[in-house]
């Protein structure tokens, strides 16, 4: 009876999480008051997949300087559409290829599936132009991938997993992007995202429990000290969030009045959220663990220590995971600075690798936070907590089946190494 009123008790937790964050992804959308300017080129696109190569032209000629022979390739191919009101079609296409270019596409070849570009050039000259391989499909066919993974070694966490992971980025793309383009308050939109992805995520996977409420607590405390300090700073290293090009792009949006600093704000906080979360939650997962199979004999202070050791360990494997992050997100420009800065202290003075680094040590100083503060307040939670019923019932039930095993390999040692005359005549 107690069993089925707790699950009905999570049941309700849990349908109302996601009810209400439905709600506060509409009413966030609604409220950002941001939509997205479509502008529209004239130009039809379809999606198509290559049928057959009719032909290849390649004409070559030399530029003076330094460029020497350049060529140009047109590849002339036949393809059936596979989207719109042309869907079935057969049309001519053509692939335009420069050797001037940085990165060539590779050629089209049959079965290819490809994005076409329908361009009228004037004079009643018309025709179909290769745009971009159609990615799209490969890419959601890994994502349903990953889904069905979760859900095989998951099964019902697996789908919960799922859920928290789509509100996690409806809330991100639906309404803190939105927020951001309509010129609301960075610093405020950041810590109303922090708040909801981190009670949603652990209300969903956890549900209502003091194990979410220390780890809710603890993720919310290490984030609120990263933004503290990434204020701090911000003030210190006299950032002006003009970091690469797609900045000054910002700067130049129709209607948007955008803070860059601000924006770096949002990205260190946002970027910070998981890495403290998955530490706040294990560390407070680990230490009910200890104080359950303790049985109540452990003590407040035990616990704190018992914390603190958990988190040394987890501390050097997040503090890793943000700083390679970060560096992977950004290789190609690191690179490009690093070979063309004249000197190591110019290159750490630029701002971008400024910034780089600040998102990875102020984020794993809020992870170093993270962690006394989920001791702290676990420690609090579980001092002298006896286990449930339920659970006093699964650690009788490990008792009685390793008692069993071992009967059994004690019979199995007997009859394969009986004993000898002389030990049975003692």
């Amino acid at each position: 009876m107690g069993d089925a009123k707790k699950n009905r008790r999570e049941l309700i937790v849990y349908l109302c999480t996601v009810v209400l964050s439905v709600v506060f992804l509409l009413v966030g959308n609604r409220s950002a008051s941001y939509r997205p300017r479509v502008y529209s080129s004239g130009e039809l696109t379809c999606t198509a997949v290559v049928r057959e190569i009719l032909d290849i032209q390649t004409q070559t000629y030399t530029l003076s300087g330094e460029a020497g022979e350049v060529y140009t390739e047109t590849i002339a191919f036949r393809a059936r559409l596979t989207n719109g009101e042309l869907k079935g079609t057969t049309v001519t296409g053509y692939q335009q290829l420069d050797s001037m270019l940085a990165a060539m596409p590779d050629r089209v070849s049959a079965g290819d599936r490809i994005v076409l570009s329908f361009t009228d050039m004037g004079d009643g000259q018309q025709a179909w132009y290769f745009m971009e391989y159609h990615r799209s499909g490969a890419l959601i066919g890994l994502v349903a991938f990953f889904f069905v993974m979760l859900l095989l070694f998951g099964r019902i966490k697996g789908v919960n997993t799922i859920v928290s992971l789509v509100f996690t980025c409806l809330a991100v793309f639906a309404v803190f992007i939105p927020a951001i383009l309509a010129g609301r308050n960075v610093y405020l939109w950041s810590a109303i995202i922090c708040v909801f992805v981190t009670t949603m995520t652990l209300l969903i996977v956890s549900g209502a429990s003091r194990k979410s409420l220390c780890a809710g607590a603890g993720c919310l405390g290490g984030l609120a000290f990263t933004g503290l300090l990434t204020l701090l700073m911000d003030r210190i290293l006299h950032l002006t969030g003009m970091v690469d090009e797609q900045s000054i792009y910002l700067t130049m949006l129709e209607g948007a009045a955008l803070d860059l600093r601000a924006i770096i704000f949002g990205a260190i906080l946002v970027g910070a959220m998981g890495a403290t979360m998955d530490v706040s939650m294990s560390l407070a997962s680990s230490l009910q663990e200890v104080a359950e199979h303790s049985q109540g004999r452990i003590g407040f202070g035990e616990l704190v220590k018992s914390g603190f050791h958990i988190g040394r360990d987890m501390m050097c494997t997040m503090a890793n995971t943000l700083i390679l992050a970060y560096i992977g997100s950004s290789l190609s420009t690191v690179l490009l600075l690093a070979s063309s800065a004249e000197s190591l202290l110019s290159l750490f003075n630029r701002e971008m690798i400024v910034v780089e680094v600040l998102q990875a040590v102020v984020g794993s100083l809020g992870i170093l936070f993270t962690i006394p503060a989920t001791s702290l307040l676990a420690a609090s939670v579980y001092q002298g907590k006896k286990p449930s019923r339920k659970q006093e019932m699964r650690m009788a039930r490990k008792a009685a089946i390793s008692g069993e095993l071992n009967g059994k390999y004690d019979s199995l040692l007997k009859q394969n190494h009986p004993p000898k005359p002389e030990d049975t005549q003692k």
